[in-house]
């Protein structure tokens, strides 16, 4: 099965149902393989060949999912980038990959002037209608052909690119199916992709094309756009980072989502209680990465549940390892580690990526490859019932006094603070200190929450050299490219000793 075949039996199964709509219209199940294989003729017709690296910069809506089926359909390689970067860092992935061509919206005509003059084929959205060329089938891809490179955010120095095959994101696809959505949407059910679909709501397009079921595009949503979109679509699945998970609960009084899962990191427990009793007990937790797709290992609705029952250490976990995946904990030396004993967290299987784009003579890749296993950079534990703990990244760690500290453990404290809606912590330089731990909080809507309350509680909850030396309230805190909490950007910003 590739992704081209998995299309085509999906129009051949389900043909006049909606299969996707967005703010540029609706898609029948037939319509969106018709288009995306036409679309893939067209494409070659331009000269690209396949192999060839393929910019991707398009909004949520019908014309990325046509775009990106049409990319695997030819065997192009799609680069999809994300709009929140801006032209110079899509310029720097261009020439990292070597890019051929680029598709994009053109909302973006200003932004991509520079980068457009360096490419032979450039292709607006507008011109899809133009560019259809019959609707047979093309190609003969395998399950190993590369269908795409992924860059991770907050990339520093030159951009690294995974390389994703078919056999990748097939095997999330089944693996988000059976082991996050637990089996097959029925014919009902109804995706809502309100984060970035370059990102991780995108893991759902392939599953919910597969099951026959729709998906609804919303572009640059807010929280209550995610609910109005609820309530108009009858939607019953999503996934959204911790971040809008938490602004979501803030202004709903309950949903009639099956499943609201999330991903990119854990939440509080005080958090995952408000979601369950404001938006949906119908929680799941999925972990993965750029190099590894998601799912390697799921927390589902029932252990949320008994989490939320009486055990408490449930939540803090990132849950059971899927069957998809070999993954360990293993120490400097790569030799794994006994249950219990804290490590670097290696994968390997069919979701992990064949490798870094170019790799070769680089130094500055920052994941490695080891006998088939991937090093992911993550420090955790298995622990009761063969779960995962992730304790923090190897990276973000933060060396105070002599002692080792992982923020993750003081962001959950403060963050489960009642008024408080994110925190962040990181090392300031301190010369007796080496680095002294700082936190960085924004609280809810309406509530404050003062330093020297923050600053007693964590004395209460946390050994002395995890207590923070000083914390700071912000209206918000800075958010990466795909959603999430830069660290990196909080600790230039109190550096600078910006006013935020």
């Amino acid at each position: 099965m590739t992704i081209g075949l998995l299309v085509q039996r999906a129009a051949d199964r389900f043909a006049d149902r909606r299969a996707v709509q967005g703010p540029d219209g609706t898609r029948s199940f037939a319509e969106l393989a018709r288009r995306a294989s036409g679309l893939a003729r067209g494409l070659l017709s331009l000269g690209l060949s396949p192999g060839d690296r393929v910019l991707e910069l398009l909004p949520n809506g019908c014309a990325l999912v046509e775009c990106d089926l049409a990319l695997a359909i030819a065997g192009l390689v799609r680069v999809p980038l994300n709009p929140r970067l801006g032209p110079t860092e899509w310029e720097r992935i261009a020439d990292d990959c070597g890019a051929r061509g680029l598709v994009y919206d053109t909302r973006f005509d200003q932004e991509t002037e520079s980068l457009r003059s360096g490419l032979r084929t450039v292709v607006p959205s507008r011109r899809f209608d133009d560019l259809i060329i019959g609707d047979s089938p093309v190609g003969d891809a395998v399950l190993d052909d590369v269908v795409g490179l992924a860059y991770s955010s907050g990339t520093t120095g030159k951009p690294k690119g995974a390389r994703r095959t078919h056999r990748n994101r097939i095997s999330s696809a089944l693996a988000m199916t059976h082991e996050v959505l637990g089996g097959p949407p029925g014919a009902d059910a109804v995706y809502l992709h309100a984060g970035p679909a370059i990102h991780t709501s995108g893991l759902f397009v392939l599953p919910f094309l597969m099951a026959g079921a729709r998906q609804v595009f919303l572009d640059h949503a807010d929280a209550h756009a995610i609910l109005e979109a609820i309530d108009e679509h009858g939607v019953t699945h999503t996934a959204l980072v911790p971040t809008m998970v938490n602004r979501l609960a803030e202004v709903a009084d309950g949903t009639p989502l099956r499943m609201l899962a999330y991903a990119g990191a854990p939440m509080p427990s005080g958090q995952i209680r408000r979601a369950s009793e404001r938006l949906t007990p119908n929680l799941v937790q999925y972990y993965g990465l750029v190099e590894a797709m998601p799912p390697l290992t799921v927390l589902d609705a029932a252990e949320h549940a008994r989490g939320l029952d009486g055990e408490p250490e449930l939540l803090a976990s990132a849950g059971r390892v899927c069957l998809a995946v070999d993954l360990q904990v293993v120490d400097e030396e790569g030799r794994r580690l006994p249950d219990g004993e804290p490590g670097e967290v290696v994968v390997r299987g069919d979701p992990v990526t064949p490798g870094y784009f170019d790799a070769e003579g680089r130094a500055d890749l920052g994941k490695s490859f080891a006998d088939g296993w991937l090093r992911t950079g993550d420090i955790g534990h298995i622990g009761a019932g063969g779960r995962l703990w992730l304790t923090d990244r190897k990276n973000d760690m933060i060396i105070t006094g002599g002692y080792n500290v992982y923020p993750r453990e003081v962001e959950d404290v403060i963050a489960g603070i009642d008024g408080i809606a994110d925190a962040s912590v990181v090392g300031l330089a301190d010369p007796e200190w080496g680095q002294r731990l700082t936190a960085a909080y924004a609280c809810a809507p309406g509530r404050r929450v003062e330093p020297e309350e923050v600053l007693r509680l964590c004395r209460a909850a946390l050994p002395p050299h995890k207590r923070p030396k000083s914390a700071l309230q912000v209206g918000s805190l800075p958010l990466n490219a795909t959603g999430k909490i830069s660290r990196r950007e909080v600790l230039r910003r109190l550096e600078a000793g910006e006013a935020w």
